[in-house]
């Protein structure tokens, strides 16, 4: 492969990580099969993670190859937001709010209906909006912060909690329920417990079966390689695809912040990983 081929390698591109799979093991993965392509300059090569998925969580995962490395730390910089379906089940709770956790507690469900169900995930993303406000350092009497606020586009200015933009109920089946939370600084781990703070919330309990990342920042489940896309024509296709969009997006969500803050470590990202209430910031939702 010519220099032409390798410039078709440098960007952003996403995949789709299965549940069980380190994201450590798929980077090594696609970095081996880029690999295999003969020539001095492949020799180096690396492949660089963006905001990363933990073994259990499944989704959008961005990579980055070349200057594309560069360009994740962009993505961190943007404080982009990150959509998720997060699912379910009341009646028990476990000591990693997951599932197949040790069981610490059996609760009934019968008295959760939707609208209460809804009422709580009001509450928790108001909460959130008001800190998202609040760790923006804007001065809402601007013109321009209230322009900012109107097109959705405040951002925090540097590390905070996590922050939920939007949730809502997809399916309510009890046991199972389905959520969709929009959220920016998250971890998957505080996304599962924020489904046990629910529970608790509901004067139940209730254990995470599965969280889905179905966008991150501008890549989505549509533009997702499969396991057997991670190829190196599929992936410099993929790179080729998304770049127009990336510089627009990063360009426009880069704008407003550009001199106000320091950029993170390449390797370094956002996530907090600090352990609080998944329903507010900084404080639980009243009873």
């Amino acid at each position: 492969m010519g220099s032409a081929g390798l410039a078709r390698l440098q960007g952003l591109f996403a995949v789709y990580k299965p549940p069980g799979l380190k994201w450590k093991h798929l980077r090594d993965t696609v970095e081996l099969q880029l690999l295999k392509v003969r020539g001095l300059a492949f020799t180096s090569l690396k492949v660089g993670v963006g905001h990363r998925l933990d073994s259990q969580a499944s989704g959008v995962l961005v990579l980055g190859v070349g200057h594309g490395r560069r360009l994740l730390t962009d993505m961190y910089n943007a404080h982009l937001t990150k959509d998720y379906t997060v699912r379910g089940v009341l009646g028990k709770a476990t000591d990693d709010f997951c599932e197949d956790g040790r069981l610490v507690e059996k609760t009934t469900y019968d008295h959760v209906t939707r609208e209460k169900l809804d009422r709580i995930l009001a509450v928790i993303q108001g909460s959130h909006q008001k800190a998202l406000v609040t760790y923006s350092n804007l001065d809402l009497q601007t013109q321009e912060a209230y322009e900012m606020a109107v097109s959705g586009v405040i951002r925090p200015m540097n590390k905070s909690p996590m922050l939920i933009t939007g949730i809502r109920c997809l399916q309510f089946a009890p046991p199972e329920f389905l959520l969709e939370v929009q959220c920016m600084h998250e971890t998957q781990k505080q996304l599962r417990r924020l489904v046990h703070e629910i529970g608790l919330e509901l004067k139940s309990t209730a254990v995470c079966t599965q969280v889905r990342r179905t966008r991150d920042g501008f890549f989505t489940l549509d533009d997702a390689l499969l396991r057997t896309q991670w190829d190196l024509p599929s992936i410099q296709d993929a790179i080729q695809a998304a770049a127009p969009r990336v510089v627009a997006e990063l360009e426009k969500s880069l704008r407003p912040w550009l001199g106000t803050q320091e950029p993170p470590g390449a390797d370094q990202p956002w996530d907090s990983e600090r352990p609080r209430s998944a329903l507010g910031p900084e404080s639980h939702v009243g009873h």
